[in-house]
């Protein structure tokens, strides 16, 4: 993922990522099934998906922490 989906990807809300993440979880799946098989050309691709995932969840991570202290701050 460069910085352009990344960025592209801050830019979803909550849904939309949360919809994305569910995307990539299957993808996933599948990519270990076939590795497990020995049937993935690209074995590196699961690290790569993974990685994804982790940006992914990081993003909805901050998004709640920050309306958690938002909220904290208004009180």
């Amino acid at each position: 993922m460069n910085k352009k989906d990344i960025i592209e990807l801050r830019a979803k809300t909550e849904k939309e990522l949360t919809q994305v993440l569910a995307d990539f979880q299957m993808t996933l799946a599948k990519a270990r099934m076939e590795k497990k098989a020995g049937k993935l050309q690209n074995t590196s691709s699961v690290g790569t998906i993974a990685d994804d995932i982790a940006r992914i969840k990081t993003i909805l991570r901050e998004r709640q922490l920050t309306a958690t202290q938002q909220k904290k701050e208004t009180e």
